[in-house]
């Protein structure tokens, strides 16, 4: 347990420091900087290419210095990313940095997640996933803890760039992060070396998995990048913007364990189907009215399902493939979501530039989270021999 809470830093640092809150100092920046919302959401984009590129090294680069050094040594540099990006006002600069910051930070991420899973003998299946659940929590953890913080700090300064002691504010909570997990992670004996054999996997049978998981990666960053900035043209104040950010961060937690046994006895893509259609309607609140209860209720619904389409996802890897196709499976999965939160913020940007504002970017997001719920619909049910008793004990969690 302590191991998973002290690794759960990476998350913190990695998902939410590094990506998430960027959407708090948005707004900032944009007004500052005069950026277009084609430029802001180029940022997030940056990012998620960065994302991409660090997960398909990261088993490489675990096999090759070990996943402890890996995750101390990008956790690192993730942290010093999120400070330099607060030192300059250079647009060109800011891409690189946001793109440095996410392939680090999926380096972190995925070394974390192996030493986690290291840490729990295989004959424990119920121990792993509540320990991994732990882990990837981390990263709602730091949406509300940054939501404590940076709004007010924005409000408290007069400066026209006060966006850049809320990069030095991120900076310091990551590194006093930093300086917790790294013993830790130093103390954890290295992650079994996966098979070199079968590394081809059926990537037809989960075909309409693999779409809808693309269609989310597009859908969920969009929202996440500019639901503030949405927010804030429609007169939410700073301490608005602070709960909103802490509800999603605490529903996000919550959520992540809350939706693991539904999704573990729904057949198909239908779990899938679920959380995203839950996922869709969160993010149409704001969209329908304007009242700061239409704001909750969309932090609520869309906090405490977008982690969990990661579970729903990884459950029908799990219940439809050998184990040994299960590695190969989540790679492939994991650069369809990356593709489409690469192409997510900029087409939301784009659309936002027009007259509609950033209510035709948000209805962007909003369609296609719904249309990823009607492909996963489409994803027929497959059970490998002897799945169906140890999913009943021992439900998936969020990967």
């Amino acid at each position: 347990m302590a191991t998973a809470l002290g690794l759960a830093l990476g998350p913190a640092v990695a998902i939410g420091l590094a990506r998430f809150d960027y959407a708090l100092l948005l707004p900032s920046m944009r007004a500052d900087l005069h950026w277009s919302f084609a430029t802001a959401g180029a940022m997030s984009t940056a990012n998620a290419l960065g994302y991409l590129a660090g997960a398909l090294l990261a088993a490489v680069a675990a096999r090759r210095y070990g996943a402890r050094r890996v995750f101390v040594a990008s956790l690192g540099v993730t942290v010093m990313a999120l400070l330099a990006t607060g030192g300059t006002d250079n647009t060109v600069v800011l891409v690189a940095l946001r793109a440095v910051a996410g392939a680090s930070g999926a380096l972190a991420f995925i070394a974390g997640a192996g030493l986690v899973a290291a840490a729990v003998p295989a004959t424990s299946p119920r121990r792993a996933a509540t320990l991994l659940g732990i882990y990837f929590a981390g990263g709602g953890a730091a949406i509300v803890a940054s939501g404590l913080g940076v709004p007010y700090l924005l409000g408290a300064t007069s400066l026209a760039d006060g966006w850049r002691w809320g990069w030095v504010l991120l900076a310091g909570l990551g590194a006093v992060a930093f300086a917790v997990a790294t013993p830790i992670a130093l103390a954890r004996a290295e992650p079994p070396a996966p098979p070199v054999a079968h590394r081809r996997w059926p990537a037809r049978q989960l075909g309409p998995i693999v779409v809808s998981y693309g269609l989310f990666g597009a859908g969920y960053i969009a929202y996440m990048t500019f639901i503030v900035a949405f927010l804030k043209g429609h007169g939410m104040g700073a301490s608005g913007i602070t709960a909103f950010w802490v509800v999603l961060g605490a529903a996000s937690i919550a959520g992540a364990f809350a939706w693991a046994r539904p999704i573990a006895r729904l057949r198909g893509g239908s779990g899938t189907a679920t959380v995203l259609a839950v996922l869709g309607t969160g993010a149409l609140l704001p969209l329908v009215s304007g009242s700061p209860e239409a704001a909750m209720g969309s932090a609520l619904l869309f906090g405490g399902s977008f982690l969990s389409v990661v579970t729903a996802v990884t459950a029908v890897a799990r219940r439809s493939l050998q184990p040994h196709h299960w590695t190969p499976a989540i790679a492939g999965l994991t650069v369809a979501f990356a593709l489409g939160q690469c192409l997510g913020p900029v087409l939301a940007g784009v659309l936002s530039d027009g007259p509609a504002g950033l209510s035709l970017g948000l209805a962007l997001s909003v369609g296609v989270l719904l249309a990823g719920a009607l492909v996963a619909l489409t994803q027929r049910h497959h059970e490998t021999p002897g799945h169906c008793a140890a999913v009943e004990a021992d439900p998936p969690t969020a990967i």
